[in-house]
């Protein structure tokens, strides 16, 4: 079974998640974590752990070409990524003032150092998180699935299999309802994403969406009284984003790269995410 093949594009999708979190932070781990270097060093590693990752599962049986990813290096890379950061935030801080103002959540207190704190923890976000997954998620393994699924079929598959990671994640969840509500919310994440990946044919404003999530939480920090009504109300937002960029996506299909029918196929599953909807 080639590596292409969805399944196993999948598992080895999770396997670099896992992965370049192991071999990016790894070399930090000498440093001690109050070194000045460690968080830096960090995120760099988690970086170039996946850029190195995925280049070398695009050169499995049955590759992909490189520019499928998605990292087109032109002038929209950078107003794509702002508008996707915007989106992203906007999204979290809505469903912040609607948490607090429905009480089922406060306003944390004001974090001190103010915007140098702001910007660190955007950096941070964007370089151990937000580009590392996306690239693997929204970049490698949605062109991947778009060899042989049909548009909606590889939106839910890359937003599900991103969101059902997040059962392990460190949150502030604490029964099973909760657990599987920020599993939802992270699936809400992953659609949003894609649908921003669908829309602009790179991964620029999926890395901007991810990066939002964490820009909107500094932006407008909250304190828990009914979590799970807390990730609801998150979930419906970012879901209402996903809508948002799907709906805005340019006519004629978004993919980075041509795209091949698989084996014994005919690429009927092929069609555009202009298509998509008539």
């Amino acid at each position: 079974m080639k590596a292409t093949h969805p399944v196993p594009a999948v598992l080895i999708t999770v396997a670099a998640m896992f992965a370049q979190v192991i071999v990016g932070t790894a070399p930090v781990m000498l440093l001690d974590p109050g070194d000045a270097l460690y968080r830096p060093l960090g995120m760099a590693g988690i970086t170039l752990a996946s850029l190195g990752l995925v280049f070398l599962i695009r050169r499995l049986p049955g590759h992909r070409p490189w520019r499928g990813v998605g990292l087109t290096m032109s002038w929209r890379a950078a107003p794509e990524v702002l508008l996707g950061l915007v989106a992203g935030a906007a999204a979290v801080c809505a469903a912040s003032a609607l948490s607090v103002t429905l009480g089922v959540a406060t306003w944390a207190p004001e974090e001190a150092g103010g915007l140098p704190y702001l910007l660190a923890g955007i950096v941070f976000a964007l370089f151990s998180q937000a580009f590392p997954e996306e690239l693997l998620w929204r970049g490698h393994l949605f062109d991947t699935l778009s060899a042989r699924l049909r548009p909606w079929t590889v939106l839910i598959v890359v937003s599900a299999g991103f969101g059902a990671l997040h059962i392990i994640s460190n949150s502030a969840a604490d029964t099973l309802a909760e657990r599987l509500l920020y599993v939802l919310q992270a699936i809400a994440l992953g659609f949003a994403c894609a649908a921003a990946r669908a829309r602009t044919g790179t991964v620029w404003m999926a890395v901007g969406v991810h990066t939002g999530l964490h820009t909107g939480n500094l932006l407008l920090p909250t304190q828990d009284i009914a979590y799970g009504v807390q990730l609801l109300i998150l979930t419906g937002t970012l879901g209402l984003t996903g809508l948002i960029l799907l709906a805005g996506r340019r006519k004629g299909g978004t993919t980075a790269a041509p795209r091949r029918p698989a084996d014994g196929q005919t690429g009927q599953g092929e069609q555009s995410y202009g298509e998509m909807r008539r």
